[in-house]
């Protein structure tokens, strides 16, 4: 992960290694979060079946949220000083989502995938906060703030299981 590309600002917010560290474990949920929101679109797009309606608003709420949250990431990312990475080969090949699949997937499906992706991202965003902890508050907030969220969706995606 690219974390090393600093701006010019003559007042860090933290300093070397810390930042590093800070900013290597924002970068990793931001390309989780994006390839989230992405995978969810993909779902709502090709989503068939029984309930398709309630899955297919659904999933564009939840996707607000990612959208929301990734935005929040890179703006941490950014104010720390380093250039946030959202490109489409950085989450290609960063991510730690599956692959969701190109065809039209049920409802039932859709709904496990989706929920599996939502973990893993969950996973990852409590991961660092574990580690923010000793790092930078701020950052740990953050995350924790966007946890919160996304542990709700998951929890009414896993309700229709």
């Amino acid at each position: 992960m690219a974390t090393t590309t600093q701006t010019q600002f003559k007042r860090d917010i933290l300093e070397g290694d810390t930042n590093e560290q800070v900013t290597a474990l924002l970068q990793h949920n931001l390309v989780n979060l994006v390839d989230l929101a992405l995978l969810m679109k993909q779902a709502h797009w090709n989503v068939f079946g029984p309930n398709f309606r309630s899955i297919h608003l659904q999933l564009d709420e939840i996707i607000a949220t990612v959208r929301d949250s990734s935005d929040e990431v890179a703006e941490r990312i950014a104010a720390l000083g380093v250039a946030a990475d959202g490109r489409s080969c950085t989450v290609a090949a960063d991510s730690d989502l599956t692959d969701y699949p190109r065809e039209f997937v049920d409802v039932k499906q859709s709904i496990a995938l989706v929920a599996d992706a939502t973990k893993t991202t969950i996973d990852s965003l409590r991961a660092a906060i574990e580690k923010l902890g000793d790092l930078d508050p701020v950052s740990e907030d953050l995350l924790i703030a966007i946890a919160g969220p996304m542990e709700k969706h998951l929890w009414m995606l896993q309700a229709q299981e």
